[in-house]
């Protein structure tokens, strides 16, 4: 009797570790293969949870801009934006013509509630505010901030923070832009806000300002593009050893992010997001950094 109660033990205890080690089998296969994310989520198309079935709907501004995207069309694939989420979505297993664009307001996406489409790409800044109401991705690009001035402008020869002390400084309404300017260059005088760069634009030729601050990318267009006679004068100085980062807005809660998330981490580690970023963001030349 006393055999049979330890020989049926035995039976079990093999049993029990057959049935773990499978288990831990199948898990490994699955995130080697790309079907699911570390949780055990399949991230097979016809698996995912979509606003249109088979379909990758995606939202971006009214309208869009270079270098983000181009000629206000976010279809073509043309801008690093643009570029990145057809990069994405070949990724994830979508054709071309599975993207659909809706268009949307920056403050209406990162208003609270559900959202009609799968993800927004506008250069959202991922803050711990807007992580409360909406969900993000991993970051895909680190911000850096710039200053803007004509040559004759008294900001241009400055090589620190403190430089620009006694400054009138701008930037555009609800931007990082203005909030660095507000929370770490601290000008003795506010700074001046802007709906549009038209309005950024006619305040430098009126000597209303000393300089625009913008994020890099934006600095090289609109010095290459819409305000030619300005120069970059500086990167201004990273002021957090977590560095500002834009993301993909999603709705909160949204069972999508784990597969994007799989998807984007994988182009940046094969290099297809840093090839996507010299592309169109990086155009070269040697820029000072301001100093703290």
């Amino acid at each position: 009797m006393k055999r049979s109660i330890i020989a049926l033990l035995i039976a079990l205890a093999l049993l029990a570790a057959a049935c773990g080690d499978s288990s831990g089998g199948d898990s490994g296969d699955q995130a080697a293969d790309g079907t699911s994310d570390g949780g055990g989520q399949s991230c097979a198309v016809a698996d995912l949870s979509l606003f249109a079935p088979g379909k990758l709907t995606v939202a971006t501004g009214e309208a869009v801009f270079p270098p983000w995207m181009m000629d206000d069309d976010p279809t073509n694939g043309q801008g690093f934006e643009s570029a990145l989420v057809y990069a994405l979505a070949d990724r994830m297993g979508f054709a071309r013509d599975d993207v659909e664009w809706v268009r949307t307001g920056f403050d209406q996406a990162i208003a609270p509630g559900s959202k009609p489409y799968d993800f927004n790409i506008q250069q959202f800044s991922i803050t711990p505010d807007r992580d409360e109401v909406v969900d993000f991705s991993i970051g895909y690009y680190k911000v850096k901030q710039a200053l803007i001035a004509y040559d004759d402008s008294p900001v241009i020869e400055a090589t620190s923070l403190s430089d620009l002390a006694d400054t009138k400084l701008g930037a555009a309404i609800g931007t990082t832009s203005l909030a660095y300017i507000e929370d770490f260059i601290k000008p003795s005088t506010p700074p001046a806000v802007y709906d549009t760069n038209a309005d950024a634009k006619a305040a430098m030729d009126a000597n209303q300002v000393d300089g625009l601050v913008f994020d890099l990318p934006t600095a090289y267009f609109i010095t290459a593009v819409e305000i030619p006679d300005a120069s970059i004068v500086g990167v201004l100085p990273a002021m957090s050893d977590n560095p500002e980062e834009l993301g993909m807005l999603f709705e909160e809660g949204s069972p999508l992010v784990p597969c994007v998330n799989e998807a984007l981490q994988s182009l940046i580690d094969d290099g297809t997001v840093a090839s996507l970023e010299e592309e169109w963001l990086n155009q070269g030349g040697d820029i000072k950094t301001l100093s703290k």
